[in-house]
């Protein structure tokens, strides 16, 4: 940010001013009215442009997301856990085709997404760049980061695009269900054993970094536009979320006897604020310009499902032609 306008401002402020004013002014006004976007509906340029980046991400992470945990399914403690866990993977790669389903309605390709991904030219959760070590890793992961996602999808459900809702609708009804397994798992380890308990914690403090990254750096740090948040694509600051998920998870941590890794982490009673570490955000950069400890690994699995399930996909486009079923 240089003063109050980001340089990303300064461009949607110029792109915006070659938009048609009647058709803006009536754009505005149907979303002040509380009305929804629809795919045939005209919009801004950058409406467009920012909706495609914010659920495409959204849908790679969803894809992406899957893969520490799908690690653990030949693993997990038990038929009932395994049983679980997969159906919770499943859902998971469902949310990216819902997602993938929305943002197509903007006009850009399935294929062109993928390729973005895979190429790195567009991103996913930074949270999902790290191993999962311990069967306590999958426990944190279904409790705390689906919580920090259910915070945010909740709240852009409320925004102005349609067809994002909709699916966001669906995507958190599920995702509340992924977070009650979540906290069955970490509520059993730790009331359980002094091993599982200690693994938990370890876990617990691993994690607490990457989520806390999970909903992006200070608002003043932050290059989305106030007129992003006008037009309803922004819902809410990154801090008003972090906010919010201090307030009703932290409590829950500190009732099951465990210990936030952030000795600074405190709420002002007065203000009703919590005031956390510094979460090093230059290890958030990083991380999400690809050098972070499971980046290359990440996208190295989706490049061999997506190698592997090509003969699939023109099967698909062409059912009579012969296709070589490849062998790894």
């Amino acid at each position: 940010m240089y003063g109050n306008i980001s340089i990303v401002d300064q461009a949607i402020g110029k792109k915006n001013a070659q938009e048609d004013p009647e058709k803006l002014a009536a754009f505005q006004a149907k979303i002040d009215r509380g009305e929804k976007i629809e795919p045939h509906d005209w919009m801004p340029a950058d409406y467009r442009r920012q909706l495609i980046r914010m659920i495409e991400q959204h849908a790679h992470s969803e894809i992406i997301g899957a893969l520490p945990e799908g690690t653990w399914i030949t693993r997990a403690p038990g038929f009932k856990r395994k049983m679980a866990l997969m159906a919770k993977v499943q859902d998971e790669v469902g949310h990216a085709q819902l997602l993938y389903n929305a943002a197509e309605t903007l006009g850009k390709p399935r294929e062109e997404m993928i390729n973005d991904l895979l190429t790195g030219k567009s991103k996913y959760s930074n949270v999902f760049n790290y191993p999962a070590k311990t069967w306590a890793d999958t426990a944190v992961i279904a409790w705390l980061i689906d919580a920090a996602a259910i915070i945010n999808q909740v709240t852009n459900s409320k925004g102005s695009y349609a067809p994002y809702c909709r699916a966001l609708e669906r995507i958190c009804q599920e995702e509340s269900f992924h977070l009650k397994y979540g906290y069955d798992n970490v509520v059993t380890l730790a009331t359980g054993t002094p091993t599982q308990r200690a693994m938990v914690q370890e876990a617990l403090n691993r994690w607490w970094r990457p989520i806390m990254h999970f909903f992006g750096p200070p608002d003043i740090a932050s290059v989305h536009s106030e007129i992003l948040t006008r037009w309803k694509v922004k819902m809410a600051s990154n801090d008003d979320m972090r906010q919010q998920f201090f307030n009703q998870y932290v409590p829950k941590i500190w009732e099951l006897g465990l210990t936030v890794p952030d000795p600074e982490l405190r709420k002002d009673e007065v203000t009703g604020k919590w005031s956390y570490g510094d979460p090093d955000w230059d290890e958030f950069k990083r991380v999400i310009n690809g050098d972070g400890p499971c980046n290359k690994e990440r996208l190295a699995v989706r490049r061999m499902a997506e190698i592997n399930g090509e003969w699939v996909r023109n099967a698909l486009k062409k059912p009579t032609a012969k296709y070589t079923v490849p062998l790894s």
